[in-house]
């Protein structure tokens, strides 16, 4: 009798938030180079993300691209964009494997005093809830935070970064509490913090509203380049298991004061 063939290992799905630009756009191209099939979620920015879906597929990968508004309106309960992105994955791919909540905000020049809570604690919750049917036992969910966010109770932050950072914290927190719940479905959990990402927009809003913020950092240690830091998230994404994790990223003078709030 002949040998019983192998049977090939299917395309893991991904979707990740926010993946137009920055630390979203490379993590796309690095699970693509991986065998991932992305899904680059973008709010207003079309050409842009179909501009990453095409350099998934340059560097041998496959991706598309879906439009939603995570935070939709100021009215909360205005979930319809999240309601048809998740109905289309469902039709296209019928599951999920991996869920990349990096989409944030907060600095953006005009946002109202509420935005910062409803795009980094709020989004993240609604996202996790409108995901669960669709997200495969075995997959995991991965949230992107930062140092100046994780540790936002122990060290001084940016005044301009406040708001976001206590939002972040929140937003963490909030899947920190689901851990659990999301064992209970196959579903591990990751918290991918960093330091500054050298690069990245946030890193550019701030520069201008604290240029002695950043400047001090920088004069601490060397920032993560948005590789670096994409790189964890990515290995995150791929990550088996139900485990609850957190990486860290840059920063090892946060990582060395007080050991026991790294977790």
């Amino acid at each position: 009798m002949g040998a019983t063939p192998m049977a090939e290992p299917r395309t893991r799905i991904a979707l990740i938030t926010g993946a137009s630009r920055g630390i979203g756009a490379e993590t796309a191209r690095l699970l693509g180079t991986r065998g991932h099939h992305v899904i680059i979620n973008y709010r207003e920015k079309q050409r842009r993300a179909r501009d990453v879906a095409a350099t998934v597929a340059a560097a041998g990968g496959s991706a598309c691209t879906v439009r939603a508004d995570i935070t939709d309106t100021a009215d909360i309960t205005d979930t319809a964009d999240v309601t048809a992105m998740f109905d289309e994955i469902r039709a296209r791919h019928g599951r999920l494997d991996a869920l990349v909540l990096n989409a944030s905000g907060g600095l953006e020049v005009g946002a109202d005093p509420g935005y910062a809570m409803r795009v980094n604690r709020d989004a993240p919750n609604r996202l996790v809830d409108a995901a669960l049917p669709l997200l495969a036992p075995g997959s995991r969910i991965v949230f992107v935070t930062s140092h100046q966010a994780h540790f936002v109770a122990r060290r001084d932050v940016p005044a301009a970064y406040r708001p976001v950072a206590e939002s972040k914290r929140a937003g963490e927190d909030d899947m920190r509490c689901r851990a659990t719940e999301l064992a209970e479905h196959g579903i591990g959990l990751s918290i991918v913090s960093g330091d500054m990402v050298d690069g990245t927009i946030v890193v550019r809003l701030l520069q201008r509203r604290d240029p002695a913020a950043v400047a001090a950092r920088r004069a601490a240690l060397p920032l993560p380049t948005v590789t670096e830091f994409a790189t964890a998230v990515a290995d995150e994404a791929a990550r088996p298991g139900t485990e609850a994790r957190t990486v860290f990223v840059g920063g090892s003078d946060y990582l060395t004061e007080d050991l026991t709030f790294t977790q």
